[in-house]
């Protein structure tokens, strides 16, 4: 992730797929069915929070490791 995105309160779309390795599109589904934590901005966009979102790809990397 860059030096500015760890620095910000919130997340777009786009970093969030980056750190979860899935397509924009796929977070955007996962918001909607309530799978990922958002807020939306007056312009109606969704934005993430950063430390919920890096504790649920902790977590998720952590599940992964102990399924295998």
């Amino acid at each position: 992730m860059k030096a500015a995105a760890k620095s910000k309160r919130f997340l777009s779309r786009a970093e969030v797929a980056e750190i979860f390795e899935v397509s924009p599109n796929t977070v955007a589904r996962w918001a909607r069915a309530g799978k990922l934590p958002y807020v939306l901005t007056l312009g109606g966009r969704r934005r993430y929070d950063r430390l919920e979102i890096m504790k649920l790809a902790d977590d998720l990397g952590r599940n992964a490791k102990q399924s295998t």
